[in-house]
C-alpha cells in the first residue's frame, strides 16, 4: 500500500486528536480529500494523514471496503430491541445519557453506543441531526465496524482499543466525510473484554481535543457503573478470560493476574479438569514434544504456585481449589442451550490462539467448529457477518459462502467475489 506517510512530530502532540490548535478546518478538509483520493486510487499515503488514520485506511482497504459504499443495517426492529435489552452495556445507558444527553442536544450532536461488532444499539439526539445521519445509515442496527464501514470513530476505537477522533475526510467512506466523531471503547470491568464503544457524532466543532477527552471520561464512568451493578461472583470463584488472547487474565477476589503463555495453558487445562490431573497426565496435555521432562513441568508449576498462592493451586493431583468461571465455558454452555446469539456475543476470539498445547488446541478447534456450525445452521446474515468480518473469520470460506447465500440479492455480488477469492487462495 505504499510507504508510510510523512509526519511532522510537532504538528500534533496527540496523534489521536484530529486538529492541532490554530489549524484551519476548511484547509485541512481540502488536504484530506486530496490525500483520500490519492490513497483510494494509488494506494499511497500522503500528508496530512495521521498515523492512526493511515493505518485504519490500510485495514479498510484490506477488508475491501468501498469508499463509495454505505453501512448496512444488520439488526432489524424485531431483533434490535431484545438484543440490546439483554446487552451488557444496557445497564450503563442511564449514566451515558445523563453525561452526554444535554451536550448532544445543545450542540446538535448525536450520542451513540455500539456493541463489540460495531453495530449501533443506541443513537440519540436532536431529530434533525438524526434524520441527516440516517441518510448515511448512521442508525440503530447498522454495522459500523471498521471492516464493514471503513475508518470511523466507533469502529476504529474498537479496532485499536483506545479512544480516537475522526475528522471529516479522514472517514474512509465518502458519504460520511461531512461528519466528525469521537469515540472510546467500553470494557467489561471484570475481564477487560471490549463490550462496545461510546461515540459523539456531529459537525466540525467536535474536532476540538475536549471531545476526545469527554468521551473517554464518559467511558470510564460507564465502566465504573457496570462494575457497581455487576453481580458478585460466587464466593471463591475464579474468573478466567482466555478467548482471543495469548496471555490469559485470571481474576481471584481483588487480584487480577495476567498469566504467561505457558501458565495460561496450565490454568486453562486445569479449569477443564476440576477433578485434577497427575503430573504425567498434565505433561501429555501440555507438551507435544516428548523430550520435555517432568522436571520442566514441575518447575513451571512451582512458578505458577508462587504467582497464584499455594491455597489456589493444589498438587497430588494438580488442580485449582476454587470453581473457575471461564469465558470459553460460557460460550460452550450457551451453545449447548441453543443460545447462538449469546454464544457469539461471548466469543471474543480463538482460545489462546498462539498455543500449541494439545489440550488447548483440541478445545480451541472444538469450540470454533461448534460455533461455526451453529452459525451456518442458523443462517442469520447478521451473525454470519459478525464472524466473517472478524479477524478469525476473514478467511473462513464456509461462513462466507453461507453469508453470501443468506443476504438479499443486491448484497450478494461483493460477497460472492470474496468467496471466489478465498476459494482460489485455498486450493
Amino acid at each position: 500500500m505504499g510507504a508510510r506517510c510523512p509526519w511532522t512530530e510537532g504538528e500534533l502532540k496527540d496523534p489521536w486528536v484530529a486538529l492541532a490548535a490554530g489549524t484551519d478546518p476548511g484547509e485541512r478538509i481540502g488536504q484530506l480529500r486530496r490525500a483520500h483520493e490519492v490513497f483510494t486510487t494509488a494506494g499511497r499515503l500522503e500528508e496530512p494523514v495521521r498515523p492512526v488514520v493511515g493505518e485504519s485506511w490500510r485495514r479498510s482497504a484490506r477488508a475491501r471496503v468501498s469508499p463509495d459504499g454505505a453501512a448496512l443495517v444488520e439488526l432489524g426492529s424485531d431483533d434490535l430491541g431484545p438484543y440490546r435489552d439483554g446487552h451488557p452495556l444496557a445497564p450503563a445507558m442511564p449514566v451515558i445519557r445523563e453525561l452526554m444527553g444535554a451536550y448532544a442536544t445543545d450542540g446538535e450532536h448525536l450520542l451513540a453506543v455500539c456493541d463489540a461488532h460495531g453495530r449501533l444499539l443506541w443513537v440519540e439526539g436532536p431529530a434533525v441531526t438524526r434524520r441527516a445521519a440516517g441518510r448515511m445509515n448512521f442508525v440503530e442496527g447498522a454495522r459500523w465496524a471498521e471492516s464493514a464501514a471503513g475508518t470511523n470513530a466507533p469502529g476504529t476505537a474498537i479496532a485499536v482499543d483506545r479512544p480516537v477522533q475522526v475528522f471529516a475526510a479522514e472517514h474512509f467512506l465518502r458519504p460520511v466525510q461531512r461528519w466528525t466523531c469521537a469515540a472510546a471503547p467500553l470494557h467489561d470491568p471484570h475481564t477487560g473484554r471490549v463490550l462496545g464503544a461510546v461515540d459523539i457524532t456531529g459537525g466540525d466543532r467536535l474536532a476540538h481535543p475536549h471531545s476526545l477527552a469527554f468521551v473517554q471520561a464518559v467511558a470510564r464512568a460507564a465502566e465504573t457503573q457496570l462494575a457497581l451493578l455487576a453481580p458478585a461472583a460466587p464466593c471463591g470463584t475464579v474468573r478466567l478470560s482466555a478467548l482471543g488472547r495469548d496471555e490469559a487474565l485470571l481474576v481471584a477476589g481483588d487480584r487480577r493476574v495476567r498469566l504467561s503463555r505457558r501458565h495460561s495453558e496450565i490454568v486453562a487445562t486445569l479449569a477443564r479438569h476440576p477433578e485434577g490431573l497427575g503430573g504425567d497426565e498434565l505433561l501429555v496435555e501440555l507438551y507435544e514434544d516428548e523430550s520435555v521432562t517432568p522436571v520442566t513441568l514441575r518447575a513451571e508449576l512451582s512458578r505458577l504456585r508462587r504467582l497464584l498462592g499455594p491455597e489456589l493451586l493444589l498438587s497430588r493431583p494438580y488442580r485449582l481449589s476454587a470453581p473457575v468461571d471461564a469465558d470459553f465455558d460460557t460460550v460452550a454452555r450457551r451453545l449447548a442451550s441453543g443460545a447462538v446469539t449469546a454464544a457469539l456475543a461471548a466469543y471474543s476470539g480463538p482460545l489462546l490462539p498462539a498455543s500449541q498445547a494439545p489440550s488447548v488446541g483440541r478445545l480451541r478447534r472444538r469450540l470454533e467448529d461448534q460455533l461455526r456450525a451453529a452459525l451456518i445452521a442458523r443462517g442469520d446474515p447478521g451473525l454470519l457477518a459478525d464472524w466473517a468480518y472478524s479477524p478469525w473469520g476473514e478467511d473462513d470460506l464456509p461462513v462466507w459462502e453461507a453469508l453470501a447465500a443468506a443476504v438479499p440479492a443486491g448484497q450478494r455480488p461483493a460477497l460472492l467475489a470474496r468467496v471466489r477469492s478465498l476459494d482460489a487462495e485455498q486450493r
